[in-house]
């Protein structure tokens, strides 16, 4: 009994020794959020969806993607009401999550010492902290609480660190400032929900890598985050590869069916008729169009499968057995 007490003291003597970054979260605690990623992550915890999906995720509209997502019971993912620096232009990447609150002078203090302690730049500044921990890929999505006024997170020389190290953009919850600088800098898009000249006040940052709100979606680091004129939507790293595929596949059949339309092939099926014929003049089409097809021929076929499935059962009349 005295060994397993001395045991004990022992650890709790270790694990009281050792010191956590209060902001910045620990890699334990991301991966307890996002557990069941099973592939690469960074060194701090956030899962790495492969480069190649956040490229192909450019291409697929946010419809599609919410459509996925809402069936896997994910109906909290997306918010619209943005300004963009360039809404023309879409951007995607990794989410790199921050809070931001209202200051007060005792989570200051600990910060400051925290900032002290870790060799960051003086407290009065941590609006800056998030941006040493991106990485290119990633995307910097902070929640502002909706701060505009005396909440601008970043103005230009801050907006050209996010992109010297992302090559992609941010997403606020927030303001900023420098807003016609900030469209000048190469390689560079942001979403923010308004412009002021002011300066950042008053705020602090509380979190880097932490669950986040951005409005209406609720926000992990390392989700996908797509960003175009209709909105952001934040995509689970674990659904990422299955909601791309997905929503591929519904373009492609989008594109046969406006094809089939406009050559008065659909009859009065304008949308719809997807039976087994239909599914095999839409194979054949793609066959025929190979570079249309950005998934592997053997995602394709099965995803193909399983969406003639899902039609069948919702055209057989209820109770009748499956063929």
């Amino acid at each position: 009994m005295k060994k397993c007490i001395l045991a004990l003291l022992v650890v709790a003597s270790v694990l009281g020794t050792r010191t956590f970054a209060q902001v910045k979260q620990a890699r334990e605690q991301i991966m307890f959020y996002t557990s069941d990623w099973k592939g690469e992550r960074f060194p701090d915890g956030r899962p790495k969806i492969p480069d190649n999906l956040l490229k192909r995720a450019l291409d697929v509209s946010t419809e599609d993607i919410w459509d996925f997502l809402r069936e896997k019971g994910y109906d909290n993912q997306f918010e619209s009401g943005w300004l963009a620096l360039h809404s023309d232009k879409p951007f995607s990447g990794r989410a790199l999550t921050t809070q931001y609150m209202p200051s007060r002078p005792d989570v200051a203090k600990a910060e400051a010492a925290e900032g002290k302690a870790e060799g960051r730049i003086p407290f009065g500044m941590n609006n800056s902290w998030p941006i040493a921990e991106l990485v290119q890929g990633d995307v910097y999505v902070a929640d502002g609480y909706g701060k505009i006024i005396d909440g601008t997170l970043i103005g230009s020389n801050l907006g050209n660190g996010i992109a010297e190290h992302t090559h992609s953009g941010f997403v606020f919850n927030g303001g900023i400032r420098d807003e016609a600088e900030n469209r000048e800098i190469p390689d560079f898009n942001g979403f923010y929900k308004g412009y002021d000249p002011s300066a950042w006040q008053q705020e602090e940052l509380t979190c880097i890598n932490c669950p986040i709100r951005i409005g209406r979606a609720t926000v992990l680091p390392g989700d996908l985050v797509i960003a175009d004129a209709q909105g952001v939507i934040f995509v689970p790293a674990i659904l990422v590869e299955e909601a791309i595929s997905s929503a591929e596949l519904t373009s492609l059949m989008d594109d046969y069916n406006f094809l089939l339309n406009k050559e008065g092939k659909n009859g009065a099926q304008f949308e719809g008729g997807w039976n087994a014929e239909k599914f095999a003049g839409f194979k054949q089409w793609v066959a025929a169009h190979p570079d249309k097809l950005k998934m592997p021929k053997d995602e394709f076929e099965k995803l193909v499968n399983e969406r003639m499935e899902q039609m069948n059962h919702r055209q057989r009349p209820s109770g009748s057995p499956a063929p």
